[in-house]
């Protein structure tokens, strides 16, 4: 793979009141997953945050659903996020894993456009 398309991960989220802080925050439902945003104190890099329940499948479909979460935030997270915001994707039943990558990417692109409206 080229350089030039390589982006790295951003830092994730790994603490669970980050997480929390999250839900009592900015919510964008987009038909792959759900975006919860909020601004933190600092003017630190944005984070992101995975989660996906049982209602997505079994633990092989779990960590599909985030592994594709993952690729759709490392691709776009660094174009369109913020500094200083906390980021969590959601996966939803059934759609995140059927869904079309490039379709992903565009409701990661409209979410993040919403949500900093």
């Amino acid at each position: 793979m080229p350089s030039d398309t390589r982006f790295p991960m951003p830092p994730v989220l790994r603490q669970r009141a980050d997480f929390l802080a999250a839900a009592r925050a900015l919510r964008q439902g987009m038909p792959g997953f759900l975006l919860q945003a909020r601004r933190r104190d600092d003017d630190g890099p944005a984070r992101i945050g995975f989660t996906c329940s049982k209602k997505i499948g079994n633990a092989v479909a779990r960590n599909r659903a985030k592994r594709r979460l993952r690729e759709v935030a490392r691709l776009g997270l660094p174009t369109l996020g913020r500094e200083g915001w906390d980021y969590v994707l959601i996966g939803r039943p059934e759609a995140t894993i059927a869904r079309g990558f490039d379709d992903l990417r565009d409701d990661f692109a409209r979410a993040m456009t919403k949500i900093h409206q």
